[in-house]
């Protein structure tokens, strides 16, 4: 998946750069707007699907629910740390945080209702959260406690580093990724919006 990511923007930008003539260029808000809904799709059938996690899920109980808020509230208090040292807007800096690692959303939100800079911003932001979060989550799991391994993955526990979590914790620690991903997937198409208009 990483190589997939890495490849898929270093294509885009080939070919944004030396292949798409100019009157294409109008089309490629009705492209993105199009994927973008198709994605959504996607996520909401992928999280109806998941039957048998949903019955784990009651047997752990509500507790379970801690692990995103605390996710949510660490990502964006870093990102907005991290964006006052860089001099940014703290708009700008919560709503990229706001990504919570699911950069081809936050990316193309912020591209179309901010601007198309901080839109790059996040989307780079969000892609670099999921290749650390693949190298960061194995060692955490061994060093730091299972339930640690969740945070770096932020919205992507649901998906791309499922498979690793599942490796390297245990059948509980992968249902709590589960919710911590379908929450934090569900919050972004609301909090970026909010934020960047704070």
């Amino acid at each position: 998946m990483t190589m997939m990511v890495v490849g898929a923007i270093i294509t885009g930008a080939l070919l944004g750069y030396w292949l798409l003539p100019a009157e294409m260029m109008g089309y490629l808000d009705t492209a993105t707007t199009l994927a973008l809904c198709v994605m959504l799709v996607g996520v909401g059938i992928d999280l109806g699907s998941q039957r048998q996690t949903w019955a784990r899920l009651r047997a752990l109980g509500w507790k379970v629910f801690l692990v995103p808020v605390l996710v949510a509230a660490g990502s964006l208090a870093g990102a907005v740390a991290g964006g006052l040292i860089l001099g940014m807007p703290v708009n700008e800096s919560s709503a990229i945080g706001a990504g919570f690692g699911w950069y081809s959303l936050s990316g193309v939100l912020l591209a179309k209702i901010y601007n198309v800079e901080t839109g790059a911003l996040a989307f780079l932001t969000n892609v670099s959260r999921e290749l650390i979060a693949f190298v960061l989550i194995p060692v955490l799991a061994v060093r730091a406690g299972k339930l640690v391994a969740v945070s770096p993955g932020g919205a992507t526990t649901m998906d791309t580093t499922l498979p690793l979590i599942a490796r390297t914790t245990d059948a509980d620690t992968t249902v709590i990724a589960v919710v911590n991903g379908t929450i934090l997937s569900a919050l972004v198409p609301f909090l970026v919006p909010l934020l960047i208009n704070l």
